[in-house]
């Protein structure tokens, strides 16, 4: 069973002199020699090292004491999430599973073999506590491939102990650059291995400046694709927000095709439109249960115990945790589907060879700013249409069409920031507030559907279905408040609006 560990550690350079007095560091009483370790790692990859390029390392390492599989997972400059397994002869299949949107039908292959005998020590404060670890690691790659090549180096890591203060590692390197010791410029062994043993460093080639309304585009594409392949190892974890944030993605990108058809030819993003939204539903599924079950036992604690009449709690978190299970064994089959790993491949080939129109060659200036004031103008005329219905149920479609455009020219104004700058940034900040705005209704009109439900299957148990109706009331007050808003806003955002 496979088990996940932040790693927050810094590399530096070394010139095989060995690890400074680090005994006047601020917070160590004392550096505990604690021998040498042989590690032996081999790691894999696609041919293609698409999990170098993304940043990700997957290794089987002996020696030491976490001998096993080791998938790292990129969060910020020295730190990331190791997701580790048992030892095997092959690559675990929930190991596997993590990098299948990256790796698909293509083979994971051994790519480099890196031997570390590895000077340990622990820097430990007047309690005997562990604070990080330091070693001197003598490397030797060998990359496992016919034309591959060999290296050696000597490197320092320093790894913060679990649960550390990482400002602890700031005292450590200001000792270490007093010693002469210097950042490594690689930011991993197998960075710096698949570099010295043969070929550029994956991921260094990158794309031109965006010039053209083409350019600026696919840029916005690109980083929407790569979005969804980053979130998906976290949502097959159940990694908090992860859900939500994929969901975005696909939708940013949707939008961005739907936006943009002077520039990309929709009788090619069509189709991809179609299945982005399939996916969206389909993450959907679990994320808006999770919204509302929140929002409802939010609301629910809120209220005088004197007022929760019946079992009331208790059925709200069974529903919320029968719906969650299920969602989620659906999603995980989603994204181990053929017609999910499909679009991904779709994806790569429209980036590869983009569908370009004659406009993408245009100023972007021009040619996104006229998309974005069309998009715009669509979102005025639905919340105008929205503001002169009736409350009730047509108010309420209208509310939800008008959030859904507004969404589409809030991701717009996203993609043409870098283009056009100040504006598009505002506007972005604009429909950002009015989708919120929005946002809450169509909760509320979703909680109100829900709370319906439950009343009448708490009724139909015996119990009491007051508590439900407070709750449908306080939700009706939360919609009505919304709609008292929403004209001042509108004006508010319409009165600084300009791209």
């Amino acid at each position: 069973m496979a088990d996940t560990k932040r790693e927050i550690e810094r590399k530096y350079e070394s010139d095989d002199s060995g690890l400074p007095d680090l005994t006047c560091v601020g917070g160590v009483a004392d550096v505990l020699d604690k021998g040498l370790v042989e590690l032996d790692a081999t790691y894999y990859d696609t041919a293609d090292q698409r999990l170098a390029a993304a940043a990700l390392t997957l290794r089987r390492r002996t020696g030491g004491s976490d001998a096993g599989w080791h998938l790292k997972f990129p969060v910020a400059p020295g730190v990331r999430d190791e997701i580790r397994a048992p030892l095997s002869d092959s690559v675990p299949d929930e190991i596997a599973a993590l990098v299948r949107s990256r790796v698909r039908c293509a083979e994971l292959v051994p790519v480099v073999r890196l031997r570390s005998a590895r000077d340990v020590r622990h820097l430990v404060d007047a309690d005997g506590a562990l604070l990080a670890e330091a070693s001197v690691d003598t490397v030797t790659a060998e990359r496992l491939t016919s034309k591959g090549g060999s290296a050696q180096w000597t490197e320092i890591e320093v790894e913060l102990a679990d649960d550390g203060d990482p400002a602890f590692l700031d005292k450590v390197e200001k000792r270490l650059r007093k010693a002469g010791v210097r950042p490594s410029k690689s930011p991993s062994k197998l960075a710096r291995a698949l570099e010295q043993t043969g070929g550029r460093r994956p991921g260094s080639g990158r794309s031109a400046k965006p010039v053209t309304a083409g350019d600026h585009v696919l840029a916005y594409v690109r980083e929407q694709r790569e979005a969804i392949l980053g979130y998906d190892p976290g949502v097959r974890r159940d990694v908090p927000d992860s859900v939500h944030q994929m969901r975005v993605a696909t939708r940013r990108m949707r939008s961005t095709f739907r936006t943009f058809g002077t520039v990309l030819d929709p009788a090619v993003t069509d189709p991809v439109a179609a299945e982005l939204k399939w996916l969206a539903g389909e993450l959907g599924v679990g994320r808006d249960q999770e919204v509302l079950s929140e929002r409802l036992i939010t609301v629910l604690d809120s209220i005088p115990s004197a007022l929760v009449s019946g079992p009331v709690h208790e059925r709200l978190t069974t529903w919320a945790s029968a719906r969650h299970g299920s969602a989620r064994s659906h999603l995980i089959a989603i994204l181990d589907s053929a017609r999910y790993l499909a679009l991904l491949d779709t994806l790569d080939a429209v980036l590869a060879d983009p569908p370009l129109l004659e406009k993408a060659a245009g100023k972007p200036e021009k040619v996104i700013a006229k998309a974005v004031r069309k998009d715009l103008a669509k979102v005025s005329r639905l919340v105008t249409g929205a503001l002169d219905q009736p409350p009730g149920e047509e108010r309420d479609v209208a509310i939800h069409e008008a959030r859904k455009k507004a969404k589409r020219t809030r991701y717009a104004s996203e993609a043409a920031v870098p283009a056009l700058g100040g504006p598009a940034r505002s506007l972005a900040k604009s429909m950002k507030s009015l989708t919120s705005l929005l946002g809450e209704h169509q909760d509320s009109v979703m909680a109100r559907h829900t709370l319906r439900e439950l009343s009448a299957v708490a009724h139909a148990a015996g119990e009491s279905a007051f508590t439900y109706g407070l709750l449908y009331g306080r939700e009706e007050q939360r919609a009505a408040a919304v709609e008292a808003e929403l004209p001042g806003l509108w004006r508010e955002i319409t009165s600084g609006a300009s791209v």
